[in-house]
């Protein structure tokens, strides 16, 4: 993984901590899955990335750095998925169709998140921290390059 200074421009929150080119979906997944090895339980990850960005090819190797065995699915149609890891469980939530759900019920995704779990929540834009209440440790983004290929930047969180 590749550190880099700050670029220019807009970021999604603190410091630029990573940029990766990944070229293959096994590439992305593999680092996804160098990230789950330095995660701990607790810690919580927002997910930015366009439909079709590779989110869920993300998630899939974070779960294999945690210790998680088994196929990983996107949790589009539920609030999430949780998954049992050797060194730390893993919850998957995708809030593209909660925003309403969150204003409604706030503790909707207090079974998630716990001291045990490491948490990615794709979509959290169309909720916002505010309505969270959470404050992530990384800000995650995948932008299409087109083909296979994707930007991966890794910010701090907070």
């Amino acid at each position: 993984m590749e550190r880099l200074p700050q670029p220019a421009g807009p970021a999604l929150g603190g410091e630029l901590l990573e940029r990766f080119e990944s070229r293959l979906p096994e590439e992305t997944e593999a680092f996804g899955e160098r990230l789950g090895r330095r995660l701990v339980g607790g810690d919580l990850l927002f997910l930015h990335g366009e439909i079709g960005a590779g989110k869920t090819t993300l998630v899939k190797g974070i779960a294999r750095g945690v210790g998680v065995e088994g196929q990983v699915t996107s949790p589009t149609f539920t609030v999430g998925q949780r998954y049992r890891g050797r060194r730390f469980n893993l919850a998957h939530i995708d809030l593209y169709r909660l925003a309403d759900a969150l204003a409604e019920e706030p503790g909707l995704l207090d079974d998630y998140l716990d001291a045990e779990t490491v948490a990615v929540v794709e979509w959290p834009e169309r909720v916002g921290r505010e309505l969270l209440g959470l404050e992530p440790r990384y800000l995650i983004s995948l932008e299409d390059l087109g083909g296979t290929r994707r930007l991966i930047t890794v910010h701090a969180g907070g």
